[in-house]
């Protein structure tokens, strides 16, 4: 089904792959890394002039309800005067406006204000969600968009797009740039065409099941390219392609073809398109050859996308599989509520209580169509099962209307909705304790579903494409693969109708208006101070995380905490929550001591067991002292691998308003949270794996870490006090930037703003 190379290849016509050692040597091979789509694109976007050190401006922005107001925020606190691009503010996640008082609406206002105060884009909510917008208005091949959003992936319009946490934005609304090394180009060549029945999440989830464990494509580009893109519509390339981020690749970008030119022509943008191909010998620092005849309908189980199997594999080891499931979640779960999956086994049939097809990933129009066409004249049934669709543009659901697709779908008991990402993240559709729920959607980690592990309360969320979903459902809610349907698919042609969004969505035409107004309610809070790197510093280990992987789920949890993301302080209560919800008890204690310092007071008296370790800390470093510069004293959090998942900044943002200056980390799972980290004016050390020199509760003593960041220093000498004896250890903080470690030395990213 797939072959993965274990090393650079050659790419011959956009259709030969000759691995590296095999080719022929008189091919260059830094001639021929120039030959790639993503090559091209990032040096048209660069303004370093070095290809190896990489200084990106970005044509457009966007950003959603959960992100804007702290990105606008920390803007106009650096001089934000106006978006120097086009930026566009959709709401799409904070749209239940039930949740939170007035919080939501007012976010929502406050969006409105500044696209017309600084000369934006605001797409209201219920209209579209973000990924799907862009895709409709936004993408232009060979361009570049930057989101506040992991999933902002538009590769398969031949857009290279990334998502990154805020501070990236404001980077970018500034007119700054994204600074990264040259990342590594992997090639997805596919060949052959999908077989009935099999969606476009059924080969994410088979190519995420390949390469996440591994860290494949972890920080590198997926270049999509082969005889085989040509076998799949607009679509279904979208749909593979927006599950890229699940792979922890840096961003993804296709070939473009005749088929891409007329989803531009039906967008009514027809300016956008432009042919993009390797050139006739490109070269790839890897590659994932992928018969798509091959793939099967898969299955990921709790908790993570690539948990995957086909699902004629799990029916087929049923018992085996829940097992490995059962005992895998109790890792996740750190065994606070009894997991079971094996009692929704009925006479050797698994049956599941929901399905959901929604957001950028399942609300597709040919997704929708496609579970149309097997649930017609059928019935979900009367029993627990239920399926709620929500297209994921309005321009979507009208056309559903319009052909007949929207009747169908009613009338066997599924529920049709508006665009909205809360089943993604927690926010809609939480099934009842205990239940299993099936999703085309883009997550699948513990609490997406919106059940609260502190609470006791636990549901649980496969990922499945939208045909195997409705397969389900005619089945009444008994596990069915879309091989079983032996019909055909209609195959409705789309017909784009712009209309609604004249009529809706404010376009200032990139016209700032200064003279408005920006609307503030009373949850939208400013930025607190942030102090700059003191010469030395003592941190608390205030949280330890064991588990393989740590998501920004963990560190910050999504679904109703939604409403307090343009509150920092009162966003940071939550912070680890469901995770350790002692930290944020532990980070405040130790936090009153920086307090203290910053008031000019002495911060020995303010944190019990701190005097101690100071008296320890001086008997070998005599000069620490507790003036404002001297001295920072915090809490930091060790996680083996944190950061997986959303690019949500406030993962990092909210352990910094609680004094955190660092995590400590095996590996970082992903760029964008470690740049959080950066941003936030936080230190992100990296310690070996293996026996760790410190616990939870201890003083950790860095001397001299403001010159060590000023002298460009990787390794950090640092101690453990231990009773009357400080013990030595040595940490790294990895390749940083002459702009990030500015950052961190000024505080943060809005102190960094203001030099």
């Amino acid at each position: 089904m797939m072959k993965q190379y274990e090393s650079g290849v050659f790419l011959k016509d956009g259709r030969q792959i000759i691995p590296a050692d095999q080719a022929s040597p008189d091919w260059n091979r830094e001639k021929a890394k120039q030959g790639t789509i993503a090559w091209s694109i990032l040096k048209d976007h660069n303004r370093s002039g070095n290809m190896d050190r990489l200084q990106l401006k970005f044509d457009k922005l966007t950003s959603h309800d959960i992100t804007f107001v702290g990105i606008i925020q920390t803007a106009r606190a650096s001089g934000l005067e106006k978006f120097p691009i086009p930026y566009v503010l959709t709401n799409c996640h904070n749209s239940l406006c039930a949740v939170g008082g007035t919080i939501n609406e007012d976010d929502h206002m406050f969006g409105l204000s500044c696209a017309k105060r600084y000369g934006g884009v605001y797409v209201p909510p219920h209209q579209a969600v973000i990924h799907q917008f862009a895709r409709e208005c936004m993408a232009e091949c060979a361009k570049m968009i930057l989101g506040s959003d992991s999933h902002t992936r538009y590769g398969a319009l031949g857009t290279m797009a990334v998502g990154e946490g805020g501070p990236e934005l404001v980077k970018q609304l500034l007119e700054q740039t994204y600074d990264i090394n040259m990342p590594g180009i992997v090639a997805i060549v596919l060949k052959g065409q999908p077989r009935p029945g099999v969606g476009p999440q059924d080969v994410a989830l088979a190519i995420i099941g390949q390469v996440f464990a591994n860290g494949y494509v972890k920080n590198k580009v997926m270049e999509f390219v082969g005889p085989g893109v040509g076998s799949l519509s607009a679509d279904f390339r979208i749909g593979i392609d927006v599950m890229t981020t699940e792979t922890t690749c840096l961003s993804s970008i296709w070939q473009t073809d005749e088929t891409i030119r007329e989803f531009y022509e039906i967008h009514q943008r027809p300016q956008a398109y432009r042919e993009l191909r390797p050139a006739d010998l490109a070269y790839y620092d890897g590659c994932l050859e992928i018969d798509l005849s091959e793939i099967r309908p898969m299955i990921a189980m709790p908790f993570h996308p690539s948990n995957a199997y086909p699902i004629h594999v799990l029916k087929e080891n049923l018992t085996d599989i829940l097992s490995d499931v059962e005992k895998k979640a109790q890792v996740s779960l750190d065994g606070k509520v009894s997991y079971n999956l094996h009692d929704k086994v009925r006479d050797g049939k698994f049956y599941v209580e929901q399905g959901i097809i929604a957001g950028c990933a399942g609300g597709g129009f040919e997704n929708i169509c496609a579970a149309a066409d097997i649930l017609r004249g059928r019935s979900i049934g009367t029993d627990a099962f239920t399926l709620s669709i929500y297209p994921a543009s309005t321009p979507i659901y009208m056309e559903l209307a319009k052909n007949g697709v929207l009747a169908d779908l009613m009338a066997t008991g599924a529920i049709v909705k508006t665009a909205f990402c809360g089943p993604c993240f927690g926010a809609g559709d939480t099934p009842a304790n205990n239940a299993f729920s099936i999703r085309h959607t883009t997550r699948n980690f513990p609490n997406r579903e919106g059940s609260k592990v502190q609470n006791g309360q636990i549901a649980s969320v496969a990922l499945m494409d939208a045909r195997s979903i409705a397969a389900t459902a005619a089945n009444k809610g008994f596990l069915t693969s879309a091989e079983e349907y032996e019909g055909k698919y209609t195959g409705q042609k789309y017909f784009f109708d712009k209309t609604i969004y004249a009529n809706r969505v404010f376009d200032s035409k990139g016209v700032a208006d200064p003279t408005v107004p920006i609307h503030f309610g009373p949850n939208i809070k400013d930025w607190p101070a942030m102090p700059a790197l003191a010469r030395d510093l003592i941190l608390q280990v205030v949280c330890e995380i064991h588990d393989p992987v740590t998501t920004t789920d963990e560190l910050i949890p999504s679904g109703e905490t939604s409403s307090y993301r343009s509150n920092p302080l009162g966003l940071a209560e939550f912070a680890l929550s469901r995770k350790d919800p002692a930290y944020v008890g532990r980070a405040k204690a130790i936090h009153k001591a920086q307090e203290a310092i910053e008031a000019g007071q002495d911060p020995i008296s303010a944190v019990p067991g701190l005097k101690t370790a100071m008296e320890t800390i001086c008997q070998s470093f005599p000069q620490t002292g507790a003036g404002k510069d001297s001295l920072g004293i915090g809490s930091t959090i060790f996680a083996v691998k944190p950061g997986d998942g959303s690019a949500r900044e406030q993962a990092a943002s909210c352990q910094k308003v609680l004094g955190g200056w660092a995590n400590i980390a095996n590996e970082y799972a992903t760029k964008r949270y470690r740049s959080n980290l950066i941003n936030w004016g936080m230190l992100p050390f990296i310690i070996p794996a293996g026996d760790l020199p410190f616990s939870n509760g201890d003083f950790l003593f860095f001397p001299g870490i403001r010159q060590a960041i000023e002298e460009r220093k990787d390794s950090i000498q640092a101690y453990v006090v231990k009773g009357e004896v400080l013990e030595p250890f040595t940490l790294s903080l990895g390749d940083l930037t002459d702009d990030e470690r500015q950052i961190i030395l000024k505080g943060c990213l809005i102190n960094f703003n203001h030099r």
